[in-house]
């Protein structure tokens, strides 16, 4: 088994961790920390590690995709647990999730925390506002998004180096490629450990925030945008043709036509269109047929066609970004893993998405 730690300008933590799990072998991939650092870095060698160096700093998911290639390459058939550099992931809490890792078929065992004691304010609203936004978007429930002690199997060496993102997106990229492949995840209880109030965190509010929730707000920009063309031409069209059926269907023909076009370049992956086009019409068509009847019901429960608009737009939003992540936009199965589940309560295994 493989410890992967990436540190972006760390202390002696990273060598009293080193220390403590002098019995595997610890890589540890530099960030770009600079000079000023070299020393700790050094000390980390004399205490066993092994590390790579890196020229500039790219971002804790470039180092962790660094250290997953070097592993394939160099450890072929090694498990990796990844663990963060700051005291936050003690060495009991990366032995259990690693003792899972041997024995479990899933295909990423995630050390959880619990967020008991005294948590600062930002992680605390940080991690509730993930979690509660990743069980919306994928259906699936995830204990603790953000978490940086994770199992790998070695056959996931390869799928992990795939995954895009540099910063810190790119572990709830992984769980959300995770959720739309449906791949086994595990959970495992690990203490919540906040040193200095978290100061040595490099995570940035707004710009990472920006980074970890993009796919989400530029879905809910999206839709925004279709919804403001649609009622526009819902509006005109009720002008010209006095005739709410007709023009429901002519405005969201062309404001459906638009938010495909936008989500398939800007929103998700790029997938062909041979794929894509066909799932999306048949979604539109749904979606369509939805729209119409809970328009003219909603529109003559309230008395207005403008609240009916509202309430039916913010009813089917939730639903259409679940299914165009999951089977319209949504690859092909790359790694197979049984669909087994591990415990029960607590640590038993996360349910899936279909």
């Amino acid at each position: 088994m493989l410890v992967l730690i990436p540190a972006y300008q760390p202390d002696h933590r990273l060598t009293a961790l080193v220390r403590a799990l002098d019995h595997h072998h610890v890589l540890v991939v530099d960030d770009g920390s600079g000079p000023a650092y070299a020393e700790i870095f050094d000390d980390a060698r004399m205490a066993g590690a092994e590390v790579i160096n890196l020229d500039r700093n790219r971002g804790k998911g470039f180092a962790l995709r660094t250290g997953f290639a070097h592993a394939r390459a160099r450890y072929p058939g090694h498990d990796v647990v990844c663990a963060d550099s700051d005291g936050q992931h003690r060495p009991v809490d990366i032995e259990a999730v690693a003792a899972r890792v041997g024995v479990s078929d899933a295909t990423m065992v995630l050390g959880v925390r619990r967020f008991t004691g005294p948590v600062p304010a930002r992680s605390r609203f940080g991690n509730t506002a993930t979690r509660v936004l990743f069980r919306l978007v994928t259906g699936l429930s995830v204990t603790d998004t953000q978490t940086g002690l994770r199992g790998y199997p070695a056959r996931m060496l390869d799928f992990l180096t795939t995954v895009p993102g540099d910063r810190f997106e790119y572990e709830l990229r992984l769980l959300l490629r995770a959720a739309r492949l449906r791949m086994p995840v595990e959970e495992v209880g690990i203490a919540t450990v906040y040193l200095d109030g978290n100061r040595s965190s490099h995570f940035r509010p707004l710009r990472d925030s920006a980074r970890i929730y993009g796919p989400l707000l530029a879905f809910a920009a999206s839709s925004l945008l279709a919804f403001a063309v649609d009622a526009g031409l819902l509006a005109l069209l009720m002008t010209v043709t006095g005739h709410l059926a007709l023009s429901a269907v002519l405005a969201r023909t062309v404001s459906a036509t638009l938010n495909y076009s936008v989500n398939r370049a800007v929103v998700f992956e790029r997938v062909p269109h041979r794929r894509a086009a066909p799932r999306y019409a048949g979604l539109a068509l749904l979606s369509l047929s939805a729209n119409v009847l809970l328009l003219t019901w909603l529109s003559g429960l309230f008395g207005s066609m403008v609240t009916g608009k509202l309430v039916t737009e913010l009813t089917l939003f939730a639903a259409g970004f679940a299914i165009q992540r999951a089977f319209v936009f949504g690859r092909r199965r790359v790694v197979t893993a049984p669909a087994t589940a591990f415990g029960s309560g607590k640590d038993a295994s996360l349910s899936r998405t279909s």
